[in-house]
């Protein structure tokens, strides 16, 4: 190997890592117990692999119904099974969080109500919401495993700005 290619290799790779920081890839997520709050979710179901062309395209929709200003929230999901097990089938609500039922919603749009008032953990974390979601689920299961918490299954996860994810999880009473 040459010299050249070897310092290229590492200016890219200086790069990469800089761009992973950046987009919080180094940041670990927090858990905490928590008294969940009631949310309303504005969107669209899907039922189905997380291959099929159309989960892509109901998350797209989200994107465009906070970008054209066709509602007032943040993107937001509720998934009814657990994302880590259910090998390639994914069954969720996708969509927008948004603050109270007196929103007017797109025609093709849907709400649904996340009950409050539920001990649930939270888990927390500083990072852009592609890479959000891994760092969200993996703290919430590890700190479960190490408490002896049983969870139910039924994820809510919401990204409340650019580079910060959130997601709750009910423990089983």
């Amino acid at each position: 190997m040459s010299k050249k290619f070897v310092l290229v290799m590492f200016v890219l790779s200086i790069i990469v890592a800089a761009l992973y920081a950046y987009l919080g890839g180094f940041s670990s997520a927090t858990v905490s117990e928590v008294n969940s709050q009631q949310l309303y979710v504005a969107g669209r179901a899907f039922n189905g692999s997380v291959k099929d062309e159309q989960l892509n395209s109901v998350f797209r929709r989200a994107a465009e119904v906070l970008d054209k200003k066709e509602l007032e929230g943040v993107l937001g999901n509720i998934y009814y099974n657990n994302p880590d097990e259910s090998s390639d089938s994914i069954n969720a609500f996708i969509g927008v969080i948004i603050p109270d039922t007196a929103a007017q919603l797109p025609a093709d749009y849907e709400l649904r109500s996340v009950p409050g008032n539920r001990r649930a953990l939270r888990s927390e974390v500083d990072a852009h919401y592609m890479l959000a979601p891994n760092k969200l689920y993996e703290a919430v299961f590890d700190y479960a495993e190490e408490q002896k918490l049983a969870l139910e299954t039924f994820y809510v996860e919401w990204f409340p700005e650019e580079r910060k994810g959130v997601v709750e999880v009910p423990i089983k009473e």
